[in-house]
């Protein structure tokens, strides 16, 4: 039995689109931040035993079809690296998230390199497993590292070289805070694979973006991120994130993943940084309408103080529900003198305070999500 638990990555610079789909091989290359996973993470645990029946995964209480071609990828390369004679029997799997699935917050590469990092650890795969974890869900390959990741798009058309390589560790920026803001916890209308085949198929902005664009911005936000420079670093993962949502409004026909929240929180980061008069704080969203803000420590109170106030818990909640964060929330209330714009009341669900995060963590056999008697969960 193994069990491990992995923090969901959100791209600072954005992957969106693929040039091989089988292999899972995008267009361009891209970093993000991997979270906490005790915050914004996906625990899994991974058993084997030949005397159960075919292969069968649980995923937040529910079984879900383990013969899809993501997840066959996935155990074929464990299959070949671990010199297993036939992964069509005895496997069990069951995986928790403790954020939205399939809402924009990268759930999917969380899910997969975990999935990943359990089947390795049970069949003793050693060696890089983020190329394994790119063909389950191309992100989830950024998540087998923890701190600040990029996914190099490569050249070999076998994708030898389409890898993830961490940046820099999760001890290298420790002032480094993010504030999710959960606009909607529903699954969204367009998945990010659709959502990629058909920009990559209709919009000449993608293209441009991947050749032009992006190379430039990788070598730039991998500066920033060495220097610990908020300014350059929140300016280049907003003006990412823009664009991004840009090549998706390219799309024919077009995509919205952004709503009138997400509009209104991006002009509130601006307002903010405004009144602040340089960029203390920075948004980025993902497939999806739902917000991460980044800030620094010396702003976090003061950003989630205005954050609270901006888009305050509905009337039938309070803000203990809208902002779980104990300590902060304290620090929040202790600031006081803000009034609630009511107008927005309930159009942020709630708040999630989280920051960077570590990479694989395996944990105890006591903490496994499976029954090893009878391989059901538990």
């Amino acid at each position: 039995m193994a069990r491990e638990g992995r923090g969901s990555n959100i791209a600072v610079i954005k992957y969106w689109g693929k040039r091989d789909k089988k292999k899972i091989l995008p267009i361009n290359s891209s970093l993000s931040v991997t979270l906490s996973p005790f915050d914004m993470g996906t625990c899994t645990s991974a058993a084997y035993n030949p005397s159960w029946k075919g292969v069968k995964l649980w995923l937040n209480g529910k079984e879900e079809d383990a013969n899809t071609e993501r997840i066959q990828n996935c155990l074929r390369e464990i299959q070949a690296r671990s010199g297993e004679s036939d992964m069509k029997e005895g496997i069990r799997i069951v995986s928790t998230n403790n954020f939205p699935t399939a809402a924009g917050l990268a759930s999917s590469a969380s899910g997969y390199a975990c999935l990943v990092a359990a089947l390795g650890g049970l069949f003793k795969v050693e060696g890089d497993l983020s190329v394994i974890a790119r063909q389950g869900s191309g992100s989830a390959c950024r998540s087998m590292y923890g701190g600040f990741v990029k996914w190099e798009m490569g050249k070999e058309e076998d994708g030898s070289d389409s890898i993830a390589v961490q940046v820099a560790p999760e001890t290298h920026w420790p002032s480094l805070h993010a504030l999710i803001l959960v606009v909607s916890d529903e699954k969204k209308k367009v998945s990010s694979t659709g959502g990629m085949e058909e920009s990559v198929r209709t919009s000449k902005l993608l293209a441009h973006r991947a050749q032009a664009v992006v190379p430039d911005r990788m070598v730039r936000m991998e500066q920033a991120i060495k220097d610990k420079d908020f300014a350059a670093f929140g300016k280049l993962t907003m003006e990412d994130s823009n664009q991004f949502h840009a090549t998706c409004l390219d799309t024919w026909p077009p995509i919205f993943y952004l709503n009138d929240t997400s509009r209104a929180i991006i002009q509130f980061v601006h307002a903010f940084n405004e009144e602040m008069g340089q960029i203390c704080a920075a948004y980025t969203f993902d497939a999806g309408p739902n917000a991460v803000l980044f800030v620094e420590e010396a702003n976090l109170v003061k950003l989630a103080h205005r954050v609270s106030a901006a888009f305050p818990p509905s009337k039938d909640k309070t803000l203990e529900d809208h902002l779980a964060d104990d300590e902060l929330r304290n620090k929040v209330q202790e600031v006081g003198g803000w009034e609630a714009d009511q107008d927005m009341g309930g159009r942020v669900k709630y708040i999630i305070h989280t920051k960077v995060g570590c990479g694989p963590s395996a944990l105890t056999e006591d903490e496994s999500l499976i029954d090893l008697s009878s391989g059901l969960p538990k």
